[in-house]
């Protein structure tokens, strides 16, 4: 690693242990976690499946379907929202999924337009697999769905 990138990373572990003398590392600490677990329960209460520990700002999307990576990323992208897909050979054939990143830069504003944008996406590509309210049987019992 070159002196500039190690005095990167020294500098950076500085802010966030707060001997910079700020509580600037503590607040963006804060901020990204916030921001992570908002977006993170949004997209679960629109259907999505995703993975990951609850606190990571890494945020897989499951896709599944092979044929659904390019719709996906081309129709958030054309929605100016960018994510990454992952599948085959990084993934098991059929384990395919679209990766988001938050950072503690992004605003409320920033986060809800990307889940109206992925939502509307995942719609259109057929991606919630968890739909928030699954269809209802009838109360007389019958298989007819509601």
């Amino acid at each position: 690693m070159s002196p500039p990138a190690v005095q990167q990373v020294i500098s950076a572990i500085q802010v966030i242990l707060g001997e910079d003398g700020s509580n600037r590392g503590a607040q963006k600490l804060a901020r990204i976690r916030e921001n992570s677990n908002f977006f993170r329960s949004e997209l679960k209460k629109m259907g999505f499946e995703v993975l990951g520990d609850n606190d990571s700002p890494v945020m897989p999307i499951m896709l599944y379907n092979p044929a659904k990576i390019p719709a996906f990323s081309r129709e958030c992208l054309r929605r100016k929202v960018a994510v990454v897909t992952v599948a085959f050979p990084a993934t098991p054939l059929l384990l395919a999924r679209a990766r988001i990143c938050i950072s503690a830069s992004h605003t409320r504003e920033d986060l809800m337009k990307a889940l109206d944008v992925i939502s509307r996406v995942g719609d259109l590509v057929g991606i919630k697999y968890f739909p928030a309210e699954p269809p209802k049987i009838s109360e007389a019992g019958h298989d007819k769905l509601e």
